[in-house]
């Protein structure tokens, strides 16, 4: 049976339709085995030995000696910290000037790395890397939110197969993430709580949809989750910038974030994913009403005319049933 779902702190709506698609188990035999990737491919630009293709690092881990992790500019980046940061009118339509801050972590030295079969201390670097580039670039006066994200695999919209992620700055908050910010506050206003709070509490207490509960994190499928397997990892300390993430908290993500994968990738057969953390926008690093979090997106369903069209997206598998599959998977020391 069909129904209307609606997310608690954004107020979108999600269609949860079982009966209309494939039972869990039918999307792990849609996907294709990838190839073995060697540990070192030969011109790949973010193996060692082919550094001088990538700009200088702005961040290293070790900082001197053979690096582990290394923050480099983004070469094809689609905007610029060099350009001014104006705003234009072209009669009544506006425009602004291209500038802002494009990084690419490149995780590992290793070609056949990914956050999967990375150690938990690898894991914790990336990202400790995320937090430090992340507080590096928020004291850039022009710079207004900070977004970091992982592709992995085509379908996510990586072009290169060496593990990386990036970060893109951006003077400009746009309305998708401003909104949820409006209603955050028009939360606390009228309850006097974290809207995200009160969200994990619920999750917490009802106990259906959680993947992982850690003492200071819970991973859970959500009640409105906008597509099959949809996870989300949210801090139980009221934060609202991943800024504000503490070694201890890095730490326990670390264990969190590598395990949600793994049981991703053994349960679906590797497939393509997204994952992105949203923090508040420089500024609003210490209000009571946002709270960061990150967000997996296996990419195993494709929004159609529907969809685009309405905004409400239709979920063919109950975050319920994803849990559930998720949880149950056997994972070997």
């Amino acid at each position: 049976m069909s129904e209307f779902r609606q997310n608690r702190a954004t107020k979108e709506w999600v269609i949860v339709a079982p009966g209309r698609g494939k039972r869990p188990t039918d999307f792990a035999k849609e996907f294709i085995k990838r190839e073995p990737l060697p540990p070192h491919k030969e011109n790949c630009p973010f193996c060692p030995g082919f550094e001088g293709q990538t700009p200088p690092a702005v961040y290293q881990i070790p900082q001197t000696g053979q690096w582990q992790l290394r923050v480099v500019p983004n070469r094809f980046a689609a905007l610029s910290p060099d350009k001014p940061v104006i705003r234009n009118f072209t009669g009544t339509f506006l425009s602004a000037n291209g500038y802002g801050i494009a990084e690419v972590i490149i995780e590992s030295p290793l070609h056949n790395k990914t956050i999967s079969n990375m150690s938990v201390d690898e894991v914790t670097n990336v990202l400790f890397a995320y937090r430090e580039r992340q507080r590096e670039i928020s004291g850039n006066r022009n710079i207004n939110l900070v977004t970091i994200f992982r592709n992995h695999g085509p379908k996510a919209g990586t072009s290169l197969e060496h593990p990386h992620s990036q970060l893109i700055a951006t003077p400009i908050v746009p309305p998708h993430i401003r909104y949820p910010i409006e209603q955050a506050v028009l939360h606390y206003d009228k309850y006097g709580s974290c809207v995200y709070c009160d969200y994990v509490s619920e999750e917490l207490s009802q106990q259906e949809r959680i993947i992982i509960d850690s003492p200071r994190f819970v991973a859970f499928c959500p009640y409105a989750a906008r597509s099959p397997f949809e996870t989300r990892i949210y801090p139980k300390r009221h934060t609202a910038s991943f800024v504000s993430a503490s070694e201890s908290e890095i730490a326990d993500l670390a264990c969190i974030l590598r395990e949600i994968i793994l049981r991703i990738r053994i349960y679906l057969g590797d497939p393509d994913y997204n994952y992105i953390i949203r923090s508040s926008p420089i500024g609003d690093e210490d209000t009571r009403y946002l709270h960061w979090y990150m967000i997996i997106i296996p990419k195993i369903s494709t929004p159609a005319g529907f969809e685009i069209g309405s905004g409400i997206y239709i979920n063919t598998v109950a975050p319920e049933e994803s849990a559930k599959c998720l949880r149950e998977v056997k994972i070997s020391d």
